[in-house]
């Protein structure tokens, strides 16, 4: 019988699942970091109808800035139906502040843990981590409220989508704070202009403790969520948005 410990974390979208060797390793915090509209959320809630429906691993989304109804809503654009799986206790979703987030992880006896030990969450979405920033204009210290979230969340042997939001330009600057050290996984999702049209690029920038793929793909959304493609070829500066055509 094999060891569940080892069994990979599937998010659901098969092509990403083969850049990750199977999926996510159990206990890791991934960083999925893109600019607004990329489809991170929507990614996020794929990773957790997975585990929900196909892997009997309860999850919850912790959100910052959306409310559910909205979440509800964007969901069912896709063919999913959260509130049906809240009400099977395999899905949760919570509306909360980072302030009172770090507190509650802190807290043995907070409504937060209570949660995580009683319905047995194992995948959380954390929407988004950019919101922290806003906590404190110390590197430093704001290296320690990320630390708080990796550490308060692989304690319980939770398997994290931590959402970064970023704009165009910023997949070579230094994250103030260090999440990206932090973190085990971070995942880029990118729009990028060819031939005068926007298509959307995924590529896996770090995997610890496991190979990955190195190249970049395309990647669609659609009813049923993200489905990951094709290599993009014969093109650079891929991540930059504007790539150009490879010399030969």
């Amino acid at each position: 019988m094999a060891d569940k410990r080892m069994e990979r974390a599937s998010t659901g979208v098969k092509g990403l699942d083969d850049m990750l060797g199977g999926g996510f390793l159990p206990g890791s915090m991934v960083l999925l970091r893109g600019a607004p509209g990329t489809g991170k959320t929507s990614l996020s809630i794929q990773f957790l109808i997975e585990g929900a429906t196909k892997q009997g691993e309860a999850g919850l989304l912790i959100s910052f800035e959306e409310f559910p109804t909205s979440l509800y809503r964007d969901a069912e654009s896709l063919g999913w139906n959260l509130k049906e799986l809240e009400e099977s206790g395999k899905l949760h979703l919570m509306f909360t502040s980072p302030e009172v987030f770090l507190t509650s992880l802190q807290s043995p006896e907070s409504p937060l843990n209570k949660l995580i030990l009683e319905a047995n969450i194992k995948r959380v979405v954390l929407d988004s981590v950019t919101h922290f920033k806003r906590l404190s204009d110390d590197r430093q210290e704001l290296r320690e409220y990320y630390a708080s979230v990796a550490n308060g969340l692989r304690r319980e042997d939770i398997t994290a989508l931590l959402i970064g939001e970023e704009g165009r330009s910023q997949y070579r600057r230094a994250d103030r704070g260090g999440l990206s050290f932090i973190v085990d996984v971070i995942i880029l999702l990118r729009y990028v202009e060819i031939e005068s049209a926007m298509q959307r690029a995924i590529v896996v920038l770090k995997m610890r403790g496991s190979d990955h793929a190195k190249e970049i793909r395309r990647y669609e959304i659609e009813e049923g969520g993200l489905h990951v493609l094709d290599v993009f070829e014969g093109r650079e500066g891929l991540l930059s948005g504007i790539p150009y055509r490879a010399l030969s």
